[in-house]
């Protein structure tokens, strides 16, 4: 009789076991989950609050500018300072065509032969502004880019359109060849000025230009 209790006791003792055992599992998927949410709402906080500091800061660096190549070559620095190494060329409408404006000199350059610019076709650069939106790289292919594929796969780029309230000025090309991808998440502080950036630009070329 004796020996019946205690092979009770044990098989008691070992279901009390294995379920103390699941709880701890449970609670332990409970903590990871509010640990993974907890670090997630952080990381979001920290990206807002990074986009609002790229934005007072930008918005500070261009009040004033009255001179387009000034303005440009301001944002180009700032956009550089936020996203690391990064080529930035603004594509601007001029009428039925597009100024193509680069900074990597003193002075906006001519576009080379052979660069990333060169593949962007008076088609393909109506087709942006009209999708009004990012796009990667892969809706670019898609809007009509054209160019070596091998070549162009080594190469991580967006473009930020820049317009408001359906008009179209134009938009950003921003891209690095290998290397760090440009992150869609950093470019959250870019994205946000666009509109007000784009009212700066045309303040300083005068008069509206035709959507």
């Amino acid at each position: 009789m004796q020996m019946a209790g205690n092979e009770l006791r044990y098989k008691r003792l070992r279901l009390l076991t294995k379920k103390l055992n699941r709880e701890r599992k449970r609670q332990a998927k409970k903590i990871d989950i509010l640990c993974n949410d907890f670090i997630t709402a952080q990381k979001d906080f920290v990206r807002k609050l990074n986009a609002v500091n790229f934005m007072a800061v930008f918005y500070e660096s261009i009040i004033g500018k009255n001179d387009l190549n000034s303005l440009l070559r301001t944002a180009v620095r700032m956009i550089k300072d936020e996203l690391g190494d990064a080529t930035v060329t603004f594509f601007l409408r001029e009428g039925e065509n597009f100024e193509v404006h680069i900074f990597e000199t003193a002075d906006p350059i001519s576009v080379g032969k052979g660069s990333l610019e060169d593949c962007f076709s008076p088609e393909l650069m109506d087709n942006i502004c009209k999708a009004n939106k990012v796009c990667t790289l892969d809706e670019l292919f898609a809007l009509g880019l054209e160019g070596n594929p091998v070549e162009l796969n080594k190469v991580s780029a967006v473009t930020i359109p820049l317009g408001r309230a359906g008009y179209s000025l134009g938009f950003i090309l921003i891209y690095r060849s290998g290397g760090e991808r440009v992150s869609l998440e950093r470019l959250g502080g870019v994205r946000a000025v666009a509109p007000g950036f784009t009212r700066a630009i045309r303040s300083c070329r005068g008069p509206a230009q035709p959507a």
